[in-house]
């Protein structure tokens, strides 16, 4: 169901007002993108059904990987990609996480220190992988927010259940509890390389590094997924998943904006929250991540140049079942009589389409209410 509000509505109420938010540049085109989507803003096309004739019109999307309305294609086209390249193995699912202390240093340079979360948890995971003499996988997926919409950077990894030895073939581990690896010893490690990292780049002061060393580090290991087709179902809950869905926000009006969140603390208990527009706004902003930022990394034998020239073979040598080829995308098919194509046949820009169309557009329109 389309959902009565949306967060393009939500950056529509600010109007001018955004610009006391001190956004980046970057912040704002990508507001207004989001605004904008599938909107006259944005031009559009005309589309006629190939059987019944009717015509249609429809405005363009912004396709902005931060939008809520132009995730589904995008994250259809990575999930039938990945499919291709699983194995018969245990896949395991661990979350690292930076403290909030840091959080002020994202602030100020979010691209350098995603970065270094990056590497550090593959140098973690690596690190552990080598002590069995492995070379491990990894695919790592980038959130940035928690469900109020704070800053909460973290990582979603999917780690296959061991490696591959000197003479490349794969080798199981057997799982230490809930993950390959211990999870408290991962957490010590994956602390003392991040913070490495910040001394090496002279990014933190002596003070923040000592008061790092003396909170814990999360490294949270998940149960391993049941089989091939949970693995999958994963990848399309988070891969392209954004700061806050649409269906989330459930009021919009003078008080604020009033949107669903779980509090953990409570055992996801789903609770409401209100904020007001400017503050709404000031917090889905600090989600949109740097231009040209890569929010997925595929590492190891996951890493696009191992899969292009050995996968392939490991996947025949251990037996793995020939996944179906993905399809080629469906035909938009027409929404009156649900048996003709439509096939676009004028695209328009903001000025709106041609008046000679609208009339034929009224009256074609007229005879399918």
């Amino acid at each position: 169901m389309q959902p009565e509000y949306e967060v393009a509505s939500v950056i529509g109420q600010l109007g001018d007002d955004i610009q006391e938010l001190k956004l980046t540049v970057w912040q704002h085109k990508t507001l207004r993108a989001i605004r904008d989507c599938r909107t006259q803003a944005l031009g559009g096309h005309i589309d006629v059904c190939t059987d019944c004739g009717t015509l249609q019109i429809s405005y363009n999307s912004c396709r902005n990987r931060h939008c809520p309305k132009c995730q589904g294609h995008k994250k259809e086209e990575w999930i039938n990609a990945r499919t291709g390249e699983l194995l018969p193995v245990p896949y395991f699912h661990v979350v690292f996480t930076m403290p909030d202390l840091l959080n002020p240093y994202v602030m100020h340079d979010p691209k350098k220190m995603y970065d270094l979360l990056f590497e550090s948890a593959w140098d973690t995971l690596q690190t552990f992988g080598r002590n069995k003499g492995l070379k491990m996988g990894m695919i790592s997926i980038l959130h940035t927010w928690g469900q109020n919409l704070s800053l909460h950077p973290h990582l979603h990894c999917i780690v296959p259940g061991g490696g591959i030895d000197a003479h490349g073939h794969f080798d199981k581990i057997r799982a230490d509890g809930k993950f390959l690896f211990s999870v408290k010893a991962m957490s010590k490690v994956f602390r003392a390389k991040y913070v490495a990292m910040l001394r090496r780049g002279k990014i933190a002061s002596q003070e923040i590094i000592s008061q790092l060393f003396q909170k814990p580090w999360v490294v949270y290991a998940k149960r391993p997924f049941g089989n091939v087709q949970s693995v999958i179902e994963y990848l399309g809950r988070y891969t392209h998943k954004i700061a806050i869905s649409n269906h989330r926000i459930k009021k919009l009006d003078y008080q604020g904006v009033t949107f669903t969140y779980k509090d953990y603390r409570q055992k996801g208990t789903t609770r409401e929250m209100t904020l007001t527009v400017r503050e709404f706004i000031r917090r889905f902003a600090q989600h949109i991540l740097p231009k040209r930022f890569v929010r997925i990394r595929h590492y190891g034998f996951l890493s696009s140049t191992w899969k292009r020239s050995k996968l392939k073979a490991l996947q025949q040598e251990m037996g793995a079942a020939e996944n179906p080829k993905p399809p080629q995308g469906k035909l938009q098919r027409c929404p009156y009589c649900k048996v003709g194509k439509l096939i676009t046949i004028l695209t328009f820009d903001s000025r709106g389409p041609p008046k000679e169309y609208l009339s034929v557009l009224r009256s074609s329109l007229s005879l399918n209410i």
